[in-house]
Formats: structure tokens, C-alpha cells, sequence
């Protein structure tokens, strides 16, 4: 049983990983927040690929801040999905 915090989410993070998959018709949006940045992928897990990728690190956001960083993300990511197909 998982007693701190850091084990805790490890374990809710494995019951979902095993719970979502992504497939070519519905791949899975995969997004990671870290204290200086923001990552997003899509990705078909049948296939074991990654269709597109996203980063803070290489989009720029009017303003700087978190939201509006998360925002362009967000939209370069669809960008990106939609050109993979």
C-alpha cells in the first residue's frame, strides 16, 4: 500500500496507463507539466509511435505566462495531429 505522496500518484498513474491505450482511430493525448514547461504528445500505443509533439520550449506565447504558454501548446499540438491525420 502506498503510504507517501510520490508513491501514491505512481500507482494511480500505472491503473490508468493500464485502463487507456491508444489505437490509429483514437490515439492518446499524453501531457506533462514540469516546473519549466509543459510537454504534449499523441501517441498510438498499437503501433508504439509517437504521430506528434508538442513543447513550451519551442512555441512562444504572447504574454509568457502559464496559460497562455499551455494555450499555444495546446494549439500547436492540434496543429500537429491534424497534419499527421
Amino acid at each position: 500500500m502506498a503510504f507517501d505522496k510520490a508513491s501514491r500518484r505512481k500507482r494511480i498513474q500505472r491503473v490508468i496507463r493500464t485502463k487507456v491505450s491508444g489505437t490509429s482511430e483514437r490515439p492518446r493525448l499524453s501531457v506533462f507539466r514540469s516546473n519549466t514547461g509543459i510537454y504534449a504528445q499523441i501517441i498510438d500505443d498499437s503501433a508504439g509511435r509517437t504521430l506528434a509533439a508538442a513543447s513550451s520550449k519551442k512555441v512562444t506565447a504572447e504574454g509568457g505566462n502559464g496559460v497562455a504558454l499551455a494555450a499555444a501548446v495546446g494549439r500547436e499540438i492540434a496543429a500537429k495531429a491534424q497534419e499527421a491525420g
